[in-house]
């Protein structure tokens, strides 16, 4: 059995994890999973079967997926950290978890207590053993002791699903796996069980379509919207229109360009998503729903404000301390900067 890595940041830790995982796998076998892995992620049909069957496909989506889904899961958590910077969860059980992208990114966000007391107990539900079993042998050498210490259980994600009471519940690129009624179901569970619920899907239309669906089921059981959204009212995009979802960049290893058949040292990942509490958090005044454009002198923010509306702001030179925040503003963030820009 593998021993810890030494200290590190979880996401440099998984990186290094997966190289040494992927390094035994015969890179034919890991292009086949691949393939269709692939299809499997694009398509729009339901499954009342595990995506992932067995070790070949576990590893292959580990090195295909799991950085692209911790970036953008580590990105939806520290939102809803930014608007709860008070509140830490006592527990969390992600649903659908696989091999446990999102406890990865959650042990980021939240490290273990630095007096060394216990860490909060963590859960990994999935109905696919080999993914639990990757997905425990990865926790096996995390720095964080609440992964190593993490439950990977087996079970159905549907409309029988149980899920305890704990801080907080992730649905992490799970929904387009299920039918309508299990989606209805499993978002309706994690709102029971949790003080904070973040949901993730793919930043593609139907995948908003899922978050906006989530997001309504989730407000109509008492919960407040904390991100990316200002507000928990409706989405003030039209129907068909657009769609609201942002981008998180991820690090690509040289293992990983050799599956994905990639060049580049990096890629963006589209994601859609929503955080909710059930107590009142501190959501941004607005935030950056498209890339900033920058021009001579000034900066086009694309917002979606706590007024319930969508609008362009328009920052300029002559704004100063302003002006030099929205420079360095990215899709996806708030505005303005929750600490003041120096003068």
């Amino acid at each position: 059995m593998h021993a810890p890595l030494s200290p590190q940041a979880p996401a440099e830790a998984l990186r290094a994890t997966l190289a040494e995982l992927v390094d035994g796998l015969p890179p034919r076998q890991a292009a086949q999973a691949t393939a269709r892995l692939i299809a499997n992620y694009r398509g729009a049909t339901p499954t009342d079967a595990p995506v992932l069957r067995d070790r070949s496909d576990v590893v292959a989506y580990a090195a295909y997926r799991m950085p692209a889904t911790f970036e953008a899961d580590r990105a939806a958590l520290g939102a809803l950290a930014d608007a709860v910077p008070e509140w830490t969860p006592s527990g969390h059980t992600d649903i659908g978890g696989g091999t446990g992208a999102a406890v990865w990114a959650a042990a980021d966000i939240w490290p273990d207590p630095a007096d060394g007391s216990a860490p909060r107990p963590v859960t990994v539900l999935d109905w696919a053993e080999p993914a639990l079993a990757l997905g425990r042998e990865l926790a096996a050498r995390a720095p964080s002791a609440a992964l190593r210490d993490a439950r990977w259980r087996r079970a159905r994600i549907d409309a029988a699903l149980d899920v305890p009471p704990t801080g907080l519940v992730t649905v992490s690129y799970v929904l387009g796996e299920l039918t309508p009624a299990d989606r209805t179901a499993v978002v309706d569970a994690a709102a029971v069980a949790a003080e904070a619920v973040a949901v993730v899907e793919p930043g593609t239309p139907d995948g908003y379509r899922r978050i906006v669906e989530a997001r309504d089921r989730l407000v109509a059981a008492g919960f407040h919207v904390a991100a990316p959204c200002p507000h928990s009212a409706a989405c003030p995009i039209e129907e068909g229109t657009d769609w609201c979802h942002f981008a998180a960049r991820v690090s690509r290893s040289s293992l990983h360009r050799q599956v994905k058949g990639a060049s580049l040292a990096w890629e963006d990942e589209k994601f859609s998503y929503v955080a909710a509490t059930r107590f009142p958090p501190a959501p941004a005044t607005a935030r950056v729903v498209r890339r900033p454009q920058t021009r001579k002198g000034q900066v086009l923010l694309d917002l979606c404000r706590d007024t319930e509306e969508l609008s362009r702001e328009t920052v300029t030179k002559r704004q100063g301390p302003l002006y030099r925040a929205a420079r360095d503003t990215a899709w996806g963030d708030p505005w303005p900067p929750r600490e003041d820009p120096a003068p």
